[in-house]
């Protein structure tokens, strides 16, 4: 229940679509803390191997932290943004400051999905149309417009450069 309220944040009723794909059903399963995205066929394979020797199973979206919150990981972005009801574009000059972890400030806004509520999941894309990260619009699109340039527009929560400086702790 926890994952997929999370899950709806970004995607909305997108969800469906996420399982009943054109090549193929998909599941989510829970595995150690981990939510893993995943084929019926890879599903029905990995039947025949222990639990407890099974490291992984398809595309891991996120885990459970000791609290039992959910926490989305960098992974999920390419299964992720093809959905996504609200959209951020940074400029090129903050893309950089994004990939290293900052949140995303009003000078560095390209553009941003009309309506989009405060509080709201957003996909943070290049002006080019490339998929960075994920966070979460810490103003309404209407709050942005008479906003300072320095003021927080999207709360940072993942993005690519989590694949070099988190590769560790990422499966």
């Amino acid at each position: 229940k926890i994952f997929f309220e999370k899950l709806t944040k970004y995607i909305g009723e997108n969800i469906k679509l996420l399982l009943d794909r054109a090549d193929g059903a998909y599941c989510f399963r829970l595995h150690k803390d981990r939510v893993y995205y995943v084929s019926d066929k890879i599903m029905k394979q990995a039947s025949n191997v222990a639990r407890e020797n099974l490291v992984a199973l398809g595309t891991c979206f996120g885990k459970f932290t000791k609290t039992r919150k959910f926490r989305l990981h960098i992974t999920a972005l390419d299964f992720l943004a093809p959905y996504a009801q609200h959209k951020i574009w940074v400029k090129a000059s903050a893309e950089q400051q994004f990939l290293y972890g900052h949140h995303v400030m009003k000078s560095g806004l390209g553009r941003i999905t009309e309506n989009t509520p405060k509080y709201q999941g957003v996909i943070v894309y290049s002006m080019s149309d490339l998929p960075l990260g994920f966070g979460v619009a810490a103003k309404a699109t209407a709050e942005c417009r008479h906003a300072d340039p320095m003021h927080i527009i999207a709360f940072h929560q993942a993005d690519l450069g989590e694949y070099i400086r988190a590769e560790e702790t990422l499966l």
